[in-house]
């Protein structure tokens, strides 16, 4: 499947400012992932450092925490990977939490039907 980008809002947990940024939607990345040092400008600060497996499998620890990330008029508080300054990606958590999924012929994120268990 190939990559989009895809824009959505972000801003801190608590309210305040948000900021637009057009992210890659990438759903073989577990959570969302945006530069520490734009986080850091907003103040949101890492609860704990992880370790993540890159693409080529070579570990990497990153920090971790939440935002609030909106798509459309939905506002949720969703995790986020504090990365490098290149990368803003949408990852799976994310897209799970807004009960998205992606249709890779039109390049576009789509509601998805949920389930529940057996009644």
């Amino acid at each position: 499947m190939g990559l989009f980008t895809y824009d959505v809002s972000v801003g801190h947990l608590d309210g305040g400012p948000s900021v637009t940024l057009r992210t890659m939607v990438d759903t073989g990345s577990i959570h969302s992932m945006l530069p520490a040092s734009l986080l850091a400008q907003m103040n949101v600060l890492p609860l704990q450092q992880r370790r993540y497996a890159l693409a080529d499998r070579s570990p990497r620890e990153y920090g971790f925490g939440y935002v609030r990330i909106a798509i459309e008029d939905v506002a949720l508080p969703c995790p986020v990977i504090f990365g490098p300054d290149d990368k803003y990606l949408l990852g799976a958590t994310t897209l799970e939490a807004f009960e998205l999924m992606v249709d890779p012929v039109a390049g576009d994120l789509i509601p998805r039907e949920m389930y529940t268990g057996p009644i």
